[in-house]
């Protein structure tokens, strides 16, 4: 009994600790919808009002209809009693009203709230840094930021405003039932403490029990996403693997099912027992006052009037404290998406940033770059240190895990170096503001985003604040080669791409290829990094855009990372990577005179061309 009164007290400390949360809560309410928020109170106060209205009514009803009928029930007697039932269903009708005129209200207001909410989290995640997505706590945080934010803001505004209403209006019933005896009001809150507790006991063991599932509910969610998405259809077709994701799915949901049943079980019966005690106490209220009514000291007005305000005090008294402890499971929940919204990034603007020129001169420079991935032990890049002079087509080549996008991913400042500095004309990139860093670079990523929009929209979303007109749209895709498979679509630029939406036409991996290129190319950047630009291009669509790449970038800094070699030799100088260093320099001629890995690799590759043209 002691472990069990020791859990409730470090429950309800608990309680208190999340308690700072509300005033953020109901800040966040009030800036997404002002004004409705307003008209809401209004409404809330009001209906807070009508009940005690009218059940002051009734007992002045009962007793003027005890009057009317013992004077012989004629219509001058019964008249003042029409009146009041006329009153009484003025008040009704008008409960109604404003109960559907707040619904109204009520929705509007919930959702400028999910919206405004769902804005806050978009806002966080653009500008977070890259290695909060190399974690999966992030994940789990993010997760359980918004799957709350969809339910959790509306949630407390609705416990808010029942709390508010019935307070009011148990106020009004307490005033009704202090002439009956001062210690009637104290008997509702004994009554309804067990149910309190109740809900705040069970509120705390379902916030642990979601902690503790997080990651068990993403995973269903991600079982759910293979099963269903087109990316993963032909797979799971091919391989016949649908039945072994469909029972890791339905195993797992489950394990979830059966022990949010469990939870759900033991709640029940505890409001059961709760419950019952305070239907004892309502059984015994109304005794006490049948009992005063047969010795003469209640009227049959009094008993009615009684009966309503007790018992609906005792349910305005159990609705009210269940309403603190739903604001407190959904402030226990919004903390954690004020949890997300308090994640800073680390990769930010400089306090004093220093000036960059606006044309490119001495180069790119990675200097003594030692770089881990956030959880890795092993080094991606390790005492790194390369030159790129400004003007030159540079080619990356080396074997998967070489570090090569690596590279990408500092010179973009997605991640700073754990040691060394990558520098732009000598200035340090943590020297130089974000988004001026970010304009001078144009990229073709290795996995490029393959939007479900119009072929202009895929292009223009490569340099929006330019606002591109068709011209320039229609240019980068020529650069890119990609002009061609564009005509050949139904509506040339205002093709919508994809097949999430209705109309769509998809693309092969290799035309996607082509869009994003030109949309690299869009941006007049003056620095140009294309991570395996011709992956998924064959022979010929390859040389027919390697022989233009060079006038696309003249008078640019390129830097292309390849495993193709007979893309990597049209570069000006050639760096192999291995093991995250630079193992072997120079052009393509140079390197094959050196004959190491570059030329030992070159020939190989050569060979197993010459094979597939046999």
């Amino acid at each position: 009994m002691f472990a069990k009164v020791k859990l409730a007290l470090s429950r309800l400390r608990g309680a208190g600790e999340q308690l700072p949360y509300l005033p953020r809560a109901l800040a966040l309410v009030w800036t997404a919808a002002r004004q409705w928020t307003l008209a809401w109170i209004v409404l809330l106060v009001v209906q807070g009002l009508l009940p005690g209205l009218s059940v002051s009514l009734t007992r002045v009803l009962v007793d003027s209809l005890v009057a009317g009928l013992g004077s012989g029930a004629t219509r001058e007697t019964l008249q003042p009693t029409l009146v009041l039932v006329a009153l009484l269903a003025g008040i009704l009708l008008l409960g109604e009203l404003l109960r559907s005129l707040s619904g109204w209200i009520r929705t509007t207001q919930s959702e400028l709230v999910r919206d405004y909410v769902s804005g806050l989290i978009h806002e966080k995640a653009a500008v977070l840094d890259l290695a909060f997505y190399d974690s999966p706590d992030y994940y789990d945080t993010l997760y359980r930021a918004r799957i709350d934010a969809q339910s959790k803001p509306v949630a407390l505004l609705e416990s808010v405003g029942s709390l508010v209403q019935n307070t009011i209006t148990l106020a009004v019933m307490a005033a009704v039932l202090l002439p009956y005896g001062v210690w009637l009001p104290l008997v509702l809150l004994l009554s309804t403490l067990p149910a309190f507790y109740v809900v705040l006991d069970y509120t705390v063991r379902q916030y642990q029990w979601r902690l503790r599932t997080t990651a068990g509910e993403r995973r269903s969610w991600y079982y759910d996403y293979l099963l269903t998405a087109r990316e993963s259809a032909a797979e799971l077709r091919l391989f016949g693997l649908s039945g072994h994701f469909r029972a890791a799915f339905q195993e797992l949901r489950q394990r979830l099912r059966l022990e949010r049943a469990r939870l759900a079980r033991d709640q029940g019966l505890a409001e059961l027992a709760a419950g019952g005690l305070a239907l004892l106490v309502t059984g015994l209220a109304m005794a006490w006052m049948v009992w005063r009514a047969v010795q003469g000291q209640a009227t049959l007005g009094d008993l009615a009037l009684f009966y309503q305000a007790f018992n609906q005090g005792q349910r305005l008294m159990r609705s009210l404290l269940e309403s603190a402890g739903q604001i407190y499971s959904n402030i226990l929940f919004l903390g954690n998406l004020f949890d997300f919204l308090r994640l800073q990034p680390e990769i930010v603007d400089p306090a004093q940033p220093a000036p960059l020129r606006p044309l490119l001169q001495g180069g790119i420079r990675f200097e003594g770059v030692t770089f881990r991935y956030p959880g890795s032990e092993r080094p991606a890049l390790q005492d790194f240190t390369l030159a790129i002079p400004a003007g030159q087509i540079v080619a990356i080549v080396g074997a998967n895990g070489a570090g090569k996008s690596t590279l990408v991913k500092l010179l973009c400042r997605f991640y700073d170096p754990d040691q060394g500095c990558v520098a732009l004309d000598g200035l340090d990139l943590r020297q130089l503001p974000l988004e001026t860093l970010r304009r001078r670079i144009t990229v073709l990523f290795q996995e490029p985003v393959r939007y479900n929009h119009t072929v202009a929209e895929n292009i223009a979303l490569g340099d929006l604040p330019a606002g591109p007109a068709m011209d320039d749209i229609e240019a980068a895709a020529r650069a890119a080669g990609a002009d061609g498979l564009i005509g050949r679509l139904p509506q040339g630029y205002q093709t919508w791409l994809g097949r999430w939406f209705k109309g769509g036409t998809d693309l092969s991996v290799g035309e996607w290829q082509r869009v994003s290129l030109a949309r690299a190319f869009l941006r007049q950047a003056q620095i140009v990094v294309l991570d395996e630009p011709t992956s998924a291009m064959d022979s010929w669509a390859e040389n027919d855009w390697m022989d233009r790449f060079r006038q696309l970038v003249a008078g640019r800094t390129a830097l292309i990372i390849t495993h193709r070699f007979t893309t990597a030799m049209r570069a000006d100088v050639i760096h192999v990577m291995e093991d995250g260093r630079v193992v072997e320099s120079g052009s393509h001629q140079q390197l094959l005179a050196q004959n190491g890995r570059y030329a030992q690799s070159w020939r190989a590759q050569v060979q197993a061309h010459a094979q597939v043209l046999k």
